[in-house]
């Protein structure tokens, strides 16, 4: 290892700097500020730059065709997975509020995206995603109701074809996953889920420190 000269320094920093780094690191375009701004006029929270970054890298290392996304929202996260994506390939997309999806649509094609890239379902995930085919998709996105996150992963495990990838956004729960003090029920499924991808046979887990926490696994052969 070359060792430093005189006036080189070590560089230090806290964690919220890193975390800062990560956020900043990828740039936005203009696609992803407006769904951005459109979340925020909603009153939603969008996935950070740096999950967002995260989500495009998984998504091409899975070199995925057929990606579901629960939780559509204004479209940030959608933009981020379909920019990883196969150019071929079908993001679909499950969100509670039609109306939200509509700026996500807006929002794909200010991005460059063929109509046809993305697949709205409008309805609650847990009756939608029965009706998806078992096995089809190579990245499962989810980042819908939170108390509902075992449900998902259930569904996912069906989902996913071996050596599919499973994310989980929101599971550090703003520091109330780790919180020893009582906690509402959404965050004792969160806890719930990250044992169970922790313990699963079928997972191969990892948990990402990056926006909220997000959990992904793969699922094995």
């Amino acid at each position: 290892m070359r060792q430093l000269r005189g006036q080189e320094r070590a560089i230090t920093a806290n964690r919220q700097t890193d975390w800062a780094l990560a956020d900043a690191f990828v740039a936005e375009d203009d696609a992803l500020r407006w769904a951005r701004e459109r979340a925020r006029e909603a009153g939603l929270a969008s996935v950070s730059p740096g999950t967002g970054a995260a989500l495009r890298l998984l998504a091409a290392s899975a070199d995925a065709k057929a990606v579901a996304e629960i939780g559509t929202g204004t479209g940030v996260s959608g933009i981020y997975l379909l920019l990883g994506m196969r150019q071929d390939g079908t993001l679909t997309t499950v969100d509670v509020q039609p109306e939200h999806q509509q700026f996500a649509r807006t929002a794909f094609r200010a991005a460059g995206f063929a109509g046809n890239r993305a697949r709205f379902i409008p309805g609650r995930a847990l009756d939608v995603l029965p009706r998806l085919a078992d096995g089809g998709y190579d990245l499962v996105f989810c980042d819908g109701d939170r108390a509902e996150y075992p449900d998902y992963l259930a569904e996912s495990l069906r989902l996913l074809r071996p050596g599919g990838l499973v994310c989980f956004e929101g599971v550090f729960a703003e520091g109330r996953t780790v919180d020893s003090g009582a906690q509402p029920a959404e965050v004792q499924r969160v806890r719930e889920l990250l044992r169970t991808v922790r313990e699963s046979s079928q997972l191969l887990p990892t948990l990402l420190p990056v926006g909220d926490g997000l959990l992904c696994a793969v699922r094995r052969g």
